[in-house]
């Protein structure tokens, strides 16, 4: 996938993001499966089964929920509480997915894959990248201290978000896929 492409992608589920982290609501399950792409350009977040609403009494939660190549080091650490900087890093996975094609660590088993994210720190893609503001996004949505992450709402004024592709831009991609799936 081509980075205003990405960009474009990325935008639309950022906005879905910080709506439902304005209502107290986190995701916990951010991966390409549970994002729909429409005919016309329309990106949907979907598969809201894992969400939990947080509350003054309970702003935080600490239960091992997702998908194991998408959660982020708090998740996978059980003794840790975590908020809706996860949903963030599962986004900056899936940034690396649509460059790669799948997520870090898809070629190990997913116990395996849980035990790396705990251990290795910042994935990288494997596709170099030369978009520098793609890669400063990603190092936003990638923090391993979840305190340095930033928000869905600070992430929507970042500059590689400012200038996407057009969302009609996907439609040749959907077409394709819609294709080969007939094959």
């Amino acid at each position: 996938m081509e980075v205003p492409i990405i960009a474009a992608v990325t935008k639309e589920c950022v906005k879905a993001l910080a709506y439902l982290h304005e209502r107290n609501i986190i995701h916990r399950d951010i991966k390409s499966d549970n994002v729909i792409l429409g005919m016309k350009g329309q990106v949907k977040l979907t598969d809201f089964g894992f969400c939990a609403q947080l509350s003054d009494r309970q702003s935080t939660r600490n239960t091992m929920v997702g998908t194991p190549y998408w959660m982020a080091p708090e998740v996978v650490n059980k003794t840790v509480q975590y908020g809706s900087k996860i949903d963030i890093w599962s986004l900056g996975i899936m940034v690396i997915e649509m460059l790669d094609g799948e997520p870090p660590y898809m070629n190990e088993q997913p116990l395996k894959a849980i035990m790396l994210i705990q251990s290795n720190g910042k994935p990288t893609p494997k596709t170099k990248v030369q978009d520098a503001d793609l890669i400063r996004f990603l190092d936003r949505c990638l923090q391993v201290n979840p305190d340095k992450r930033s928000s869905a709402k600070d992430l929507l004024s970042h500059r590689f978000l400012q200038n996407p592709g057009p969302l009609s831009a996907l439609k040749p991609l959907i077409e394709a896929a819609r294709t080969s799936l007939r094959k």
